[in-house]
């Protein structure tokens, strides 16, 4: 038999924004696996390829395209997938994959029915220490948990008005970030008791939350999220457990136990995913 040829996927990329830029792009343009042959977004371009307005035309231009990556805001995401999944495309959804959870419902039925593929990146569960966190805290007595995720939106939403809309999310936009990471770590589920959002004037969404969580057994898991941290950012998940205390910092890049440091290596979330 002759060796098979692996020939590279041709994706389409919707929501041409920071995350884009900053993220999909060097990866996909560094991936041999991959092709970017077209592009969807209303207000900018990907040089070197094929460029849309929509999706719709995006998909009624390029019918041979297998994959899409949606990176538009949330709560315009369903419906780009829900096309995107009937014309036959694999579909790789930016975080949070939507803006409720019956949207996922109905998209996670949908690719099992055309039997494709329905990615969610959850990129932050993807940085390097974090799975190491998780094998560490298998087998812990955990006694309480504290979330700081602290950063400055005017870096890293620069202009970007949907942030405050209803459905942007607001702080949560990274906050869920760290949500994502506590939940795949965590031994066990755990359950919001209450929370503190604060809004800006005039604004839908929050810039900063207080939230209380406990686990099946009673165990607190306390979450500070803001938007408004200038200088050094945060992204720190301290665990005390019975053998002392864990740390998971730098958006889950770097695990320290008692202060001893187990795990660091550079951010790589992306090219993992």
């Amino acid at each position: 038999m002759g060796e098979r040829i692996m020939t590279a996927i041709n994706l389409g990329l919707v929501g041409i924004g920071k995350i884009v830029r900053d993220q999909h792009l060097p990866v996909l343009q560094a991936h041999p696996d991959f092709e970017i042959a077209a592009a969807a977004s209303r207000n900018a371009t990907v040089d070197g390829t094929h460029n849309f307005k929509t999706i719709e035309e995006m998909l009624d231009a390029m019918p041979d395209l297998e994959a899409v990556a949606l990176c538009m805001p949330p709560h315009v995401r369903y419906p780009a997938a829900r096309i995107a999944l009937e014309r036959g495309k694999h579909v790789l959804l930016e975080k949070p994959p939507a803006a409720c959870l019956s949207e996922i419902d109905d998209l996670t039925g949908l690719a099992a029915k055309a039997g494709r593929t329905l990615y969610a990146t959850w990129h932050s569960r993807h940085a390097p220490a974090v799975e190491e966190a998780k094998a560490l805290l298998a087998g812990a007595e955990i006694r309480a948990v504290d979330v700081q995720w602290k950063e400055d939106v005017r870096k890293w939403h620069p202009g970007q008005a949907w942030i405050w809309e209803p459905g942007g999310f607001g702080v949560f936009d990274p906050g869920i970030n760290a949500l994502s990471i506590v939940t795949h770590i965590l031994p066990r589920p755990f359950f919001l008791k209450r929370a503190v959002l604060e809004f800006p004037s005039n604004k839908d969404a929050p810039i900063a939350a207080r939230l209380h969580f406990a686990d099946t057994t009673g165990m607190p898991v306390d979450a500070a999220f803001d938007w408004r941290q200038t200088g050094p950012q945060t992204w720190n998940i301290t665990v005390e457990t019975a053998d002392g205390t864990v740390v998971l910092s730098h958006g889950g890049a770097k695990l320290t136990q008692n202060g001893k440091v187990l795990n660091e290596a550079p951010e790589a979330e992306y090219r993992t995913i």
